[in-house]
């Protein structure tokens, strides 16, 4: 029978192994939901509730909680710390460290709660509305910007491409799986890079044509995304074009439209 948990630490890795040598595959943060499906000494292999990805953690770094606890914290429409950084304290004298992008479960009137623990939080909260616009997306992007590139990565100091785009679009209350391959799978196709505007997802691919990037759309001319850090770079049909190296870094294959209210 599976078993739940929640993170409650800022950041945990999630191996390929259940090995600390082992290559980080992803990372948990505060406020993920997991189901533990097996287990051996020392780690739990789970799967994270918001994108069903697959991963070892160490069993001290995440905490086991009952089915009813796992079922108040999971809501689609949670709020997120919008600070760099931040703390919660509980009634008990916890502290625990928050960043950009953590869940804060059960958020209400700067307190969160989690299990018999209740948390007084204090940075800024933001809460997806149901009115999404290119503008709100762009903000959330912004602040990530120069956060360097790391494989797994889902925070603020260190994240890839589609832990990037995946983050963001959490926080306005769109759900995408953890790789680039798979986020493509969503949205409506848009044909001609002219007719991209802000919040659109580009999708690039290697020799082999897969899809290895992603990154969100500014304009018709602009792109943030995660390529050695958080930066914004030139788009047109062709692709990425740095204008630094003065070369185009990533074939464009498709720009998917995920919120059709975008314009």
């Amino acid at each position: 029978m599976a078993k739940y948990a929640i993170c409650e630490q800022v950041l945990v890795p999630v191996r390929k192994q259940p090995s600390d040598q082992s290559e980080m595959t992803n990372q948990l943060v505060f406020g993920d939901l997991l189901k533990i499906i097996d287990s051996n000494t020392n780690w739990y292999l789970a799967i994270t509730q918001h994108d069903g990805y697959e991963g070892w953690v160490d069993k001290k770094q995440i905490r086991v909680i009952y089915q009813s606890v796992f079922y108040k914290c999971t809501d689609y429409n949670n709020s997120y710390c919008y600070d760099l950084t931040a703390s919660a304290t509980s009634t008990t004298g916890k502290t625990k460290n928050l960043l950009l992008g953590n869940k804060l479960p059960n958020y209400n009137n700067n307190t969160l709660n989690i299990a018999n623990d209740t948390y007084q939080f204090s940075g800024n909260a933001f809460t997806p509305d149901t009115n999404i616009t290119g503008d709100i997306i762009l903000n959330i992007a912004l602040k990530f910007k120069g956060a360097p590139y790391l494989w797994g990565g889902r925070s603020p100091f260190g994240i890839d491409c589609s832990g990037f785009t995946q983050l963001v679009f959490m926080m306005v209350g769109v759900q995408l799986y953890r790789d680039a391959s798979q986020q493509v799978k969503k949205g409506i196709d848009v044909n001609f890079i002219n007719e991209a505007v802000a919040g659109d997802l580009a999708f690039f691919d290697n020799q082999e044509g897969n899809i290895t990037h992603v990154g969100i759309i500014i304009n018709n001319k602009k792109i943030i995304h995660a390529s050695g850090e958080v930066r914004i770079d030139s788009i047109d049909h062709q692709g990425i074009y740095n204008e630094e190296q003065r070369i185009y870094t990533h074939k464009l294959r498709i720009i998917k439209r995920l919120i059709v209210s975008l314009k």
